[in-house]
């Protein structure tokens, strides 16, 4: 059974960093592009960040672009979000998810598997 573990949430202050890590099991990690969302309370769960397959392209929800890095090892089967100048707005649960498949999808129905989330809280 796939398993997609997200570790490195926590509480931080406005302006922080925190670097998210979300390791994949039983999985030909290669073969899946992975992504990065999250749900704020009452809210629905939203489009953060993706990667492809190799690594070589991403995209990121504006809300998030040029304070966020998305990465992935294949070696490793990790995926990873680093998140600088984090605010307020971007307490969630942060999940990470995979997609079969050479591309990304922005929305949440497009991936296969999805990890059991970590909470981020932003402090101001």
């Amino acid at each position: 059974q796939v398993q997609l573990v997200e570790s490195g949430g926590g509480l931080v202050q406005n302006g922080d960093s925190l670097r998210l890590s979300c390791a994949a099991s039983r999985i030909t990690f290669s073969a899946y592009s992975m992504g990065w969302f999250r749900q704020a309370p009452g809210k629905e769960r939203e489009f953060v960040t993706a990667i492809n397959r190799n690594g070589g392209d991403t995209t990121y929800a504006d809300s998030v672009k040029g304070r966020f890095t998305i990465s992935r090892d294949n070696a490793k089967n990790m995926v990873y979000l680093q998140m600088n100048s984090l605010k307020p707005e971007d307490t969630a649960v942060y999940y990470c998810a995979a997609r079969y498949g050479v591309r990304w999808s922005l929305e949440t129905g497009g991936y296969n598997y999805w990890g059991q989330g970590t909470q981020v809280t932003v402090s101001s």
